[in-house]
């Protein structure tokens, strides 16, 4: 006897976060009938729900760049407190890797950068779009952005990087550190600033509070349908439609004409069910929020050094940072934590009440070797939207744009 057909729906998007919900919505509002299915209980619990909150559009630089050659001793060895390595005999691991490697040059590093701005600005445009016609209420606002740099040294290459993003419209200047303390007071804390970069239309949200929205909205206006709690552990081709088997309280399989994969690090164990290489690599962030502390910042910062962001919530800060890369494990390691916290004690000790942390949180980014999503078909009637690092909340809206378009060509 074959499962049963997902409802009325067209297409099941996997995953409600940030990513597949912007998908949900780019397909509903060209009149696709929607199934929303995610292995958690609700909306957004993944890793988008406490991320660094920032919408980085002009801020896309890849991972992978020459620096890196330089930095790898550290995070091989666990020296660099930020970026650490679990190394294992895991042969993607060591396949990821080298591609990654490949990806350490400055001509790949500029177009990764520039790949990925393109796509940032698209999804900068296409939230414009969504909250002109429905204003969602995610603590949502331009709050610009500065990068804070130590060293000197690093402003000509922040100034090349700067050219290279302006043909883009990109608005971005290199502020003295008595520039940078007059456009943000709160680095009145900061030790040792050489300099800032500074991007006045960056914004800042809460992706929890735009994912509940968001799926109150589809399902209201928009006839998605959701189903939370469902556990996917295999996709299949049969005939004209695709079966998703999955673990639910009494069990569940599902029969759809196509399929979104949005399901962030978990989309690299159902890849292999197919067959298909997985081009992901956990790499495990930490966030903290706390009330804002006798120094507040009012823009979003990025300590470039200890590579921190922090980013006002109303009256909370968040927090995030560190960067544990092959760690597939999503609870929160209490050491990291506290580590997390004493370097943003030490970078803006009066941005936030770090007495008074209201919550902590880990969560799992799916990173590629070229930091760019991939966002491609793969069959008939399966479309991939996975891979976006640590820019998810940025790059998800004109993520969602992408795919959609992609799987209404093949209708």
């Amino acid at each position: 006897m074959p499962p049963p057909a997902a409802g009325d729906a067209d297409v099941a998007v996997v995953g409600a976060g940030v990513v597949g919900l912007a998908t949900a919505w780019a397909l509903a509002r060209r009149g696709v009938r929607v199934l929303l299915l995610d292995r958690a209980d609700g909306p957004g619990l993944g890793t988008s729900y406490a991320n660094g909150a920032q919408l980085s559009y002009a801020y896309t630089d890849a991972m992978a760049g020459p620096a890196l050659w330089r930095q790898l001793p550290a995070m091989l060895s666990g020296r660099d407190p930020a970026f650490r390595t679990r190394v294992s005999a895991d042969p993607h691991f060591w396949g990821w890797g080298l591609r990654l490697l490949r990806n350490a040059t400055a001509a790949r590093q500029h177009r990764n950068t520039l790949d990925t701005l393109a796509l940032a600005l698209e999804s900068k445009a296409a939230l414009a779009a969504l909250l002109a016609r429905h204003p969602l209420d995610f603590q949502h606002r331009v709050a610009g952005k500065l990068h804070v740099y130590a060293d000197a040294a690093a402003r000509p290459k922040a100034e090349a990087m700067m050219a290279a993003k302006r043909p883009f419209g990109v608005r971005q200047q290199w502020l003295s550190p008595a520039e940078a303390l007059a456009v943000e007071p709160a680095l009145a804390g900061a030790r040792g600033m050489a300099g800032a970069v500074y991007s006045p239309e960056e914004a800042a949200g809460d992706p929890w509070r735009f994912c509940t929205g968001l799926l109150a909205l589809l399902q209201a206006e928009y006839g998605v349908q959701a189903r939370f709690g469902v556990a996917l552990h295999g996709l299949r081709r049969e005939g004209t439609h695709w079966r998703l088997s999955a673990d639910a309280p009494h069990g569940n399989s599902l029969r759809v004409r196509q399929v979104v994969l949005c399901a962030g690090i978990d989309s690299h164990a159902l890849l292999r069910t197919l067959g298909l290489r997985s081009p992901l690599m956990a790499v495990k962030g930490y966030s903290f929020t706390a009330p804002c502390g006798a120094l507040p910042p009012r823009a979003s910062i990025t300590d470039t050094a200890r590579k921190l962001v922090f980013c006002r919530l109303g009256d909370r800060v968040r927090v995030a940072g560190l960067a544990d890369l092959n760690d597939w494990d999503p609870a929160p390691a209490p050491a990291r934590l506290q580590q997390l916290v004493a370097l943003a004690r030490a970078s803006l000790p009066e941005a936030a009440d770090y007495d008074r942390i209201a919550h902590r949180w880990a969560g799992l980014r799916p990173a590629t070797p070229d930091s760019r999503p991939v966002i491609r078909r793969v069959g008939e009637g399966l479309v991939l939207n996975i891979g976006h690092g640590m820019l998810g909340w940025t790059l998800a809206m004109g993520s969602g744009e992408r795919a959609a378009a992609l799987l209404m060509e093949a209708a």
